[in-house]
């Protein structure tokens, strides 16, 4: 399972379609997510690859080392990311020369790039005179129409949501008073690559903490009355899911435990009847914030969720700190929790959201139940 090169050269549209807008002549990217967003090439994480999208369409990849298959380019050159089982700490230089060679003699009447990424070898490969003022910033463009997610995309990240859905099957199976965290992580990592078939490609989450708001799991034992947060973050083939669930360590969660997550059901419901093309994401935050207020033995310390897919936190941001407006297509999770001493130590629920055209659909059906 990748992503399709037909879904690749729609993509490379919507792109031409923002460079023809801006009289942009060229494209060169070299982010490993908008690499492989534009042309189904998943790069390995410690090599370097670069993606250059003339405004005539012509796609071009460097990849390393070989030439890969089934990719929305075309033409494709390679360069020697490792000598003798060895990787070059030159290899942006490496790939840089190797696109100036098949660019040579193809001039650029003005230049875009991923800025934050994208480094001076590949910027004078890819026409760049030393005149950074007439180079364009494309990559918030990137960012933004990488919000609508994909049929292609969408198979990659049910894949990763999956996962996780294991993970807390197996989750519910092994914890108990007394069950160490360290044992918890290494079963769920070995379950999430289980199901996934292959070894994930970024890391499974950040929160394997008991009595606690979360954190990488640590030399610590469960105990009774506690509430341990799953926060499951697997990564299939460059797509993340992010979900989050709590379990009572114990099965039998206190009456204020129990309060706090049926106050916290009322913000999935808040969302399914709320959320649609235009609503303001800014809002809906505001609204569970108040919600969420309500409840006198705990705290709602931070966002209520943000979109994901080929990055972990992407648009839309639940956030107060932006002010997105939902668009039809957008992948995002909504996590609200409750935190403090008296609930030992609170609890975050996560789900994934997709935005249709007039509503959302739920990606993660699967047991919020506290036992």
């Amino acid at each position: 399972m990748s992503l399709s090169p037909d879904f690749c050269r729609r993509r490379q549209q919507r792109v031409l379609a923002e460079m023809d807008r801006q009289g942009v002549s060229r494209l060169v990217v070299t982010r490993p997510e908008h690499v492989q967003y534009l042309t189904a090439f998943r790069p390995h994480y410690l090599m370097a690859s670069i993606a250059c999208l003339e405004s005539s369409g012509t796609m071009t990849l460097i990849a390393p080392n070989h030439s890969p298959e089934n990719t929305a380019a075309d033409q494709i050159a390679t360069y020697e990311a490792q000598w003798h089982s060895t990787l070059r700490p030159e290899q942006h230089a490496a790939a840089a020369k190797a696109l100036s060679k098949l660019l040579a003699g193809v001039p650029t009447e003005k230049l875009a790039v991923d800025a934050s990424l994208t480094g001076l070898h590949t910027l004078k490969a890819a026409g760049c005179q030393g005149n950074l003022v007439d180079v364009v910033d494309l990559e918030p463009v990137i960012w933004q129409l990488r919000r609508r997610k994909d049929k292609d995309e969408l198979a990659l990240m049910q894949k990763a949501i999956d996962c996780t859905q294991a993970m807390y099957e197996r989750a519910r199976e092994i914890i108990e008073p007394g069950v160490h965290e360290l044992d918890v992580f290494s079963e769920l990592q070995s379950v999430a690559v289980a199901t996934a078939g292959e070894p994930l490609s970024a890391l499974l989450g950040n929160d394997f903490q008991c009595n606690s708001r979360g954190g990488p799991p640590r030399d610590n034992r469960a105990e009774a009355g506690q509430l341990y947060i799953l926060d499951l973050g697997p990564c299939y083939r460059g797509y993340y899911a992010d979900n989050c669930r709590t379990i009572s360590v114990d099965r039998d969660p206190t009456p204020l435990q129990i309060q706090a997550w049926e106050l916290i059901q009322e913000v999935f419901a808040l969302i399914e009847r709320e959320v649609q093309p235009r609503a303001n994401a800014k809002q809906v935050y505001q609204q569970v914030n108040d919600l969420l207020a309500g409840f006198q033995q705990g705290e709602f310390p931070h966002h209520l969720g943000h979109g994901v897919g080929l990055y972990p936190h992407e648009a839309p941001h639940l956030n107060p700190h932006w002010d997105d407006l939902f668009e039809e297509g957008d992948v995002f999770t909504v996590e609200p929790g409750l935190y403090s001493d008296a609930l030992a130590h609170g609890m975050r629920l996560e789900n994934n959201y997709r935005v249709t055209s007039d509503g959302v659909q739920l990606l993660t059906p699967f047991s919020l139940e506290l036992v």
